[in-house]
């Protein structure tokens, strides 16, 4: 009988993957960014965290604070192709996705494709454009295909949108749809910077020196090979059992909370799991605290959870319900 055990050298075997390199790679990412938008150093974190985690992102701010700039920024370390939509009250579905054109010349049809086959879409203003054109994102962004006179064409790996508006108040919006304000992995709310960090903005961009950064390529951009292996080491971020169910227990506290008339639902959980593995791999981590669950549950959840009157008519935000929220449900101790 002749002997069918692999030698050694024959075995196979599964790569550790290079946690310090990662990490280097990440902190050079996030320091390019952060020269950039000056002052919003939890913000870039949490749009790397998105990144890391294949997640779309929407950004919520006043005009000025710098949304556009952040993307922009992310698009000049980012070495994948890069489209913007301005969206308008007049933008048509097929603005964003594509349409089909018939060549007389040629006598047949043709699929012209529209600016969601990219790796990084903007999508400026996304609540300054009806329901209809907001709607064209849900397929792409939910299957990463686009669905063109009957065929899925699928859109480039990696994919993600980020896109910003300006908050509801604002005259001439349209609230987003739930559908499709529940395929964003993240909200970020953009705020006012200190008073030092102001300065420091004013003066880099009065001096011209924010534009000079975003015409050349900066020394720690990353191919879509170096993010597609970085997004792939999120997964492999240790979890364990009881922080699982910690996140878990978070999201189920809010279809139990009087503060809430609509809950957070499981697309929540699995987000906040992703979201938390990310995030401990940003700070060098190879595995998840408690502690990442609890930063993370506020940008996962806010957008989906809606107040009730009461809440509305104290004047509270979905930030306070959850954070009271949080408070209540008991953290495991690792």
């Amino acid at each position: 009988m002749s002997d069918t055990t692999l030698q050694p050298e024959q075995q196979t075997h599964r790569e550790t993957p290079d946690w310090q390199a990662a990490s280097a790679q990440l902190q050079l990412l996030r320091n390019n960014i952060n020269r950039l938008l000056i002052g919003q150093e939890e913000v870039v974190d949490q749009v790397l965290v998105a990144l890391l985690a294949s997640g779309h992102v929407l950004l919520e701010g006043v005009p000025g604070l710098g949304k556009t700039l952040l993307v922009r920024t992310l698009a000049n370390c980012f070495g994948g192709s890069f489209r913007r939509i301005q969206f308008t009250p007049d933008l048509m579905p097929a603005d964003v996705t594509g349409h089909a054109m018939y060549n007389m010349g040629e006598s047949r049809f043709e699929v012209r494709r529209g600016p969601v086959f990219t790796n990084l879409l903007l999508a400026d203003e996304i609540n300054r454009a009806p329901a209809k054109t907001q709607a064209a994102l849900l397929e792409v962004m939910q299957e990463k295909q686009v669905t063109i006179d009957g065929n899925a064409l699928p859109v480039p790996n990696p994919f993600m949108v980020f896109a910003t508006q300006n908050p509801i108040e604002q005259e001439g919006t349209y609230p987003l749809p739930e559908a499709e304000l529940d395929r964003f992995l993240l909200k970020i709310l953009i705020d006012y910077p200190s008073l030092e960090a102001e300065l420091k903005l004013a003066a880099a961009v009065s001096s011209g020196r924010i534009e000079k950064h975003l015409q050349k390529k900066p020394a720690g951009e990353i191919t879509v090979e170096q993010l597609q292996q970085l997004q792939a080491l999120v997964p492999q971020v240790e979890l364990d059992r009881q922080v699982l169910e910690y996140a878990v227990r978070l999201v189920r506290a809010t279809r139990e909370a009087s503060q809430l008339r609509s809950p957070a639902g499981p697309r929540a959980s699995i987000g906040l799991l992703q979201a938390a593995r990310a995030s401990a791999l940003l700070q060098g981590r190879e595995f998840v605290l408690p502690d990442d669950i609890k930063a993370m549950a506020i940008p996962v959840m806010r957008h989906r959870v809606s107040l009730s009157p009461d809440m509305e008519i104290d004047g509270e935000s979905p930030d306070s319900a959850l954070a009271q929220i949080i408070d209540s449900v008991e953290a495991p101790r690792l």
